[in-house]
């Protein structure tokens, strides 16, 4: 958080289906993996394009959430499908050591490109549709903190936690933890 990279909005991909696409995609998953993150946008890796990945089986950050599909979206679009909306405490590994409660559409329709340039559209709810949103937001210069709505509900983990407000972390958010 900081970085002016991470304020700017990121250009669309013009051209699919490259070894330079292909390899900011695998660039983002092996990031993604080594930090056990849901998701993560080629600008957070200092990359201006509108490229995101997220999806897991099993997340040790998330094991009470659902599944979401390993997907690579480029150009992505979203909409939300009615007006309904969640708060939900979110992390960024963009932002280490902090959580905020964050509120997000509860169902969207997202659509775009895989890296090769064919067509994704799935309409998608609950964690699957935060993380979606959380990522897209990375794409138009957007931090999380940006969209919560009671800064009071925003802390380093630790503190949180120490206070009740937060569960304790696992052992992969601990901030202490080298």
């Amino acid at each position: 958080m900081g970085d002016p990279r991470l304020r700017l909005k990121a250009a669309e991909v013009d051209l699919f289906d490259t070894p330079e696409l292909h390899a900011l995609v695998a660039d983002l998953w092996e990031t993604m993996a080594a930090e056990s993150g849901a998701g993560l946008a080629a600008p957070q890796v200092g990359v201006p394009l509108r490229v995101v990945v997220f999806g897991y089986q099993e997340n040790p950050r998330y094991p009470d959430a659902p599944p979401v599909p390993e997907t690579a979206l480029v150009n992505p679009v979203i909409e939300p499908l009615d007006d309904v909306m969640e708060e939900g405490w979110e992390g960024c590994l963009s932002v280490p050591g902090l959580r905020g409660l964050v509120p997000r559409y509860t169902r969207i329709r997202y659509s775009g490109h895989d890296p090769h340039g064919q067509s994704i559209e799935r309409e998608v709810d609950g964690f699957h549709a935060r993380v979606v949103q959380h990522e897209c937001d990375h794409l138009d210069g957007i931090l999380y903190p940006q969209r919560m709505t009671d800064l009071a509900r925003f802390g380093f983990i630790e503190e949180l936690v120490a206070s009740g407000t937060l569960e304790a972390p696992l052992p992969c958010e601990d901030p202490r933890d080298p």
